[in-house]
């Protein structure tokens, strides 16, 4: 009876593992972590995906906006091979808003945890870097994106475009506006494809009950809203799409028709008073070089003309 109830017991204890594991196995970090040092990520309780890099004594610090988490890898990468003389390298991919928040306030707190620092580049929506152009002692352009719905594998609710997205129930995982660019474009697609009754029936009605989920961080979360079954579609960068089935994450992609898209170009910035000047105009160079946009076009961006 005892050797039974140790069975019993072990086997319970390996389906609550398992039961732990299927709950968070489609958390971030989504990109490679550091391979030195003590690793200790534990999904959906000590996991920052969106700070990327060394936080101490960095030579060069960019604050990139989020929707380009999927390039950092290979573009840090690729610039410390251009440029050796750059060991430690920060880079924040939160949204471009709370980035901006950021500049301004002087420091970002995550927990228990403050950090201070002054970014060398900012990456933006043109409008973005635009309202904040007194900021920025030089600007380029280096990458375009074009929106998409992001739905679950297969297409359970059968969403063919925008007007779909107005059924009670249609699940939407939408992004803050105030902080994230994208949030304004995908309001504007909204009012393309259907005039202001789908955009009010989307952005009032949908909210007011809760079936249109506004996010803190929207390439984080509308992916992981999709993977756990929690909303059924969320408009994004066609890219966060393509990248999430790159890693083998159940999820499909529902064009938006070119009439009603929008497509975004982003662009970076040396702030004025960057820390790191000379780093930050090497970085700004190699944005546009042939060889960190043969890596955006890698990931599905495309290169302004």
């Amino acid at each position: 009876m005892k050797k039974q109830t140790f069975i019993s017991t072990l086997l319970l204890f390996f389906m609550i593992q398992i039961a732990g594991a299927q709950q968070n196995r489609f958390d971030p970090p989504w990109n490679k972590p550091p391979t030195s040092g003590v690793n200790f990520t534990i999904k959906g309780i000590d996991n920052v995906p969106d700070i990327h890099g060394d936080i101490t004594d960095p030579q060069l610090v960019v604050f990139m906006g989020g929707n380009q988490f999927m390039v950092v890898d290979d573009l840090i990468a690729a610039f410390k091979k251009e440029y050796p003389q750059y060991e430690r390298i920060l880079v924040e991919t939160l949204p471009p808003g709370l980035l901006m928040q950021q500049i301004k306030t002087g420091s970002l707190v995550i927990g228990n945890m403050r950090l201070s620092y002054k970014p060398d580049i900012y990456t933006a929506g043109k409008k973005g870097i635009a309202a904040n152009a007194g900021l920025f002692e030089k600007v380029v352009a280096y990458s375009a994106n074009k929106l998409a719905l992001m739905v679950a594998k297969g297409n359970p609710k059968n969403i063919t475009g925008l007007q779909d997205l107005k059924a009670k129930n249609i699940r939407i995982s939408m992004p803050d506006k105030k902080i994230e660019g994208i949030g304004e474009s995908i309001e504007e697609t909204y009012k393309k494809a259907g005039g202001d009754g789908l955009y009010h029936a989307i952005m009032v009605d949908k909210v007011k009950d809760g079936s249109t989920f506004i996010t803190q961080i929207h390439h984080r979360q509308s992916p992981m809203r999709i993977l756990y079954k929690q909303s059924d579609v969320a408009p994004v960068w066609e890219t966060e799409i393509d990248y999430q089935k790159s890693i083998g994450h159940p999820v499909d992609k529902v064009a938006i028709a070119d009439a009603f898209n929008k497509v975004s170009i982003t662009e970076a910035g040396i702030l004025k008073e960057a820390p790191h000047k000379e780093a930050a105009q090497h970085f700004l160079n190699f944005l546009v070089s042939k060889e960190a946009q043969s890596i955006f076009k890698k990931f599905g961006f495309s290169i302004p003309l």
